[in-house]
């Protein structure tokens, strides 16, 4: 099955879903632990899936068979690690930061293929590059030199530099997904074996003692990760960078910043400094150089 509509604009509604999913993973944050946000969205996101999913699934089984160890790598970039990471990660930074440090993804991207698919680099490329990774510093360390020598950047944003570097894997290697699966057999696949990683994480979490708030709230903010940035964002997403390649569908995480600090700003209350709009400066800049034909 396809989504009608523009690729551009799938990828617009990607960006906003997951923007949201920043926003939303720190507002739960003390009420869900972080590996039961994650283990129990996708739990939820593939009881939701599998009526859609199943008769497909049926129909590709032994591609699926035949593919399962390179479904088994997106499923733990994508699944298990990404959103791990996030929802560790903003236990201890603010969604701003979480959105802004992501926005550094396409970079990653590019240098990807450049490593791997023997891309020449350009000297711009190379400065972009390093404006890129200067203005996540920034953001990272505040702007303040001493917390640079002292090297006590907060944890949280440390977890999200590990959360794009997966992301940005991810989506570097949609275009060698087996080819002729159908997106509801592939997120499928791919949530079913991201849980299986995920399942021991769990125990332990439940065995340290940490356990959800019970409420509206807490189910609320299940539904919603569940449905909209699980499967909905999923299926745009893979769609898009499918037609328009990984390169050119990174961009549109530029949003991310956009969308997120808004949210941020209305729904949280959090703060907006000068940090933030040296590091952004930085990073565009810098995303400018790397990507521009």
């Amino acid at each position: 099955m396809k989504v009608p509509g523009s690729p551009y604009l799938l990828l617009v509604l990607t960006t906003l879903c997951w923007s949201g999913n920043f926003v939303l993973g720190r507002a739960v944050h003390d009420l869900i632990p972080p590996v039961a946000l994650v283990f129990w969205r996708w739990a939820g996101a593939l009881l939701i899936l599998l009526p859609f999913a199943l008769p497909h699934v049926r129909e590709q089984l032994p591609l699926l068979r035949r593919h399962w160890r390179r479904l088994a790598v997106f499923a733990f970039l994508g699944i298990s690690c990404f959103n791990t990471f996030v929802y560790v990660a903003l236990h201890s930074t603010t969604a701003t930061n979480a959105v802004l440090i992501n926005s550094i993804i396409p970079v990653l991207i590019v240098l990807l293929s450049m490593v791997f698919d023997g891309t020449a680099v350009t000297p711009r490329q190379a400065v972009g590059m390093a404006l890129s990774f200067a203005g996540v510093g920034t953001i990272i360390c505040r702007a303040d030199l001493k917390v640079l020598l002292s090297l006590s950047a907060n944890h949280g944003d440390l977890w999200v530099l590990l959360a794009v570097v997966s992301w940005a894997l991810y989506t570097w290697l949609l275009r060698r997904r087996p080819q002729g699966l159908h997106p509801f057999s592939f997120l499928f696949a791919i949530i079913l074996l991201g849980l299986v990683p995920l399942l021991p994480l769990y125990a332990w979490e439940l065995g340290s003692g940490l356990r959800m708030t019970t409420g509206l709230a807490t189910a609320a903010s299940l539904l919603y990760v569940a449905v909209f940035p699980s499967v909905v964002a999923f299926i745009l997403w893979n769609q898009a960078v499918g037609e328009v390649g990984p390169d050119r569908a990174g961009l549109f995480l530029h949003l991310m910043p956009v969308f997120g600090t808004l949210l941020s700003i209305l729904f949280l209350g959090e703060s907006f400094y000068l940090f933030h709009l040296a590091g952004i400066g930085l990073i565009f800049t810098g995303i400018r150089l790397t990507t521009a034909k």
